[in-house]
């Protein structure tokens, strides 16, 4: 028997409905600031040297998720896609957990490449350290066995359900 607890966070932007399985939550986000308090919230679940396979559809959130968690890690520029470079590091965190933040963007690779290739092997390896991939369904058999594996899906203009797969 599987068991599904249903609650709802009520804020001044409306309700975020929350469904939560043995070890996964659904989440449905009407905004760019529901989408940030998301990944706000998720930080303090978070352990040192987690990694966090972001997965969905062009424009479905995937960014906006990880500038929230970069804003809830205390960097105070604004956190773009590294789409060209690949990876980003930030080292001047301002958060108990965490001393480094890598962004992986791999939204350009055409086809699937070697991780230890690019140096993402390392960095996914840092016990302090917090890993954001986007696009990670194209290097999904190079992941972590224990990662933190999100998908974003379109429901609606302006609304998507924010699926938390703890693997």
């Amino acid at each position: 028997m599987r068991y599904v607890v249903y609650s709802a966070i009520v804020g001044t932007e409306g309700v975020i409905c929350k469904i939560f399985t043995m070890n996964s939550e659904e989440l449905v986000s009407e905004s760019v600031e529901d989408t940030q308090r998301i990944a706000k919230d998720l930080i303090q679940s978070l352990s040192e040297g987690t990694v966090v396979a972001l997965i969905g559809d062009l424009g479905s959130g995937k960014t906006t998720f990880s500038q929230g968690i970069g804003k809830a890690l205390g960097i105070k520029r604004h956190l773009q896609s590294p789409t060209f470079t690949i990876m980003k590091e930030y080292h001047e965190l301002k958060h108990e957990k965490f001393s480094s933040l890598y962004h992986i963007d791999l939204y350009r690779l055409e086809s699937p490449i070697d991780l230890p290739t690019l140096g993402i092997d390392e960095v996914m390896s840092d016990p302090h350290g917090l890993v954001i991939i986007e696009w990670a369904e194209k290097v999904k058999s190079q992941l972590p066995e224990k990662r933190i594996e999100i998908t974003f899906e379109h429901v609606d203009e302006g609304k998507r359900k924010i699926s938390i797969q703890h693997c």
